[in-house]
């Protein structure tokens, strides 16, 4: 006797999240990131997210695509980047030690962020570049409106003391 497959069940759409994730990376991370723009915003509206961050490394290339693509979604997007700053300054550029910037993850709050984030951007590119496109904490101090600061991951300064057991340069670093 022959089987006859079930109709495959129709997919509810998932509940609504309070969570955001706020680190990401798409194919813009190069070396870094895997995922397309509208691959990961697909999988955010199939988890149920209302919101999303894209925080590509040293870029804002993906910004515009990922701007658009959310909102047809009905995700709200949060535009950033993750951002190499120099251990010294960004033009400072002189053998390993200015080769292993940073990482921290700068999220645009408001339309001035936004602006910010360019002009951070730029100057990485066009200022800072030695290796990777890095900005340093004077350019922060003067860009710092309308931006959102996190801590990054396991590369960033922060965590960078604390593998280093650090503890007080960690919190001096993290206040600052």
């Amino acid at each position: 006797m022959a089987q006859t497959k079930a109709a495959p069940a129709k997919a509810e759409a998932a509940p609504k999240t309070s969570f955001v994730h706020l680190h990401n990376h798409s194919h813009y991370s190069l070396l870094d990131g895997l995922q397309k723009v509208p691959t990961m915003l697909d999988r955010a509206q199939a988890l149920g997210m209302d919101a999303l961050a894209l925080t590509d490394h040293g870029t804002l290339s993906g910004a515009i695509e990922f701007y658009n693509e959310a909102r047809k979604r009905g995700i709200k997007p949060i535009i950033g980047t993750e951002a190499y700053v120099a251990p010294r300054g960004m033009l400072d550029k002189n053998g390993k030690i200015d080769a292993s910037p940073y990482h921290l993850i700068l999220l645009a709050y408001n339309n001035t962020g936004y602006h910010n984030l360019m002009k951070l951007s730029t100057m990485a590119m066009l200022d800072g570049f030695y290796y990777k496109p890095r900005i340093d904490r004077a350019a922060l101090e003067k860009y710092h409106e309308g931006l959102i600061c996190l801590s990054a991951c396991a590369s960033g300064e922060v965590a960078r003391h604390i593998l280093n057991d650090d503890m007080e340069q960690a919190k001096q670093t993290a206040i600052w």
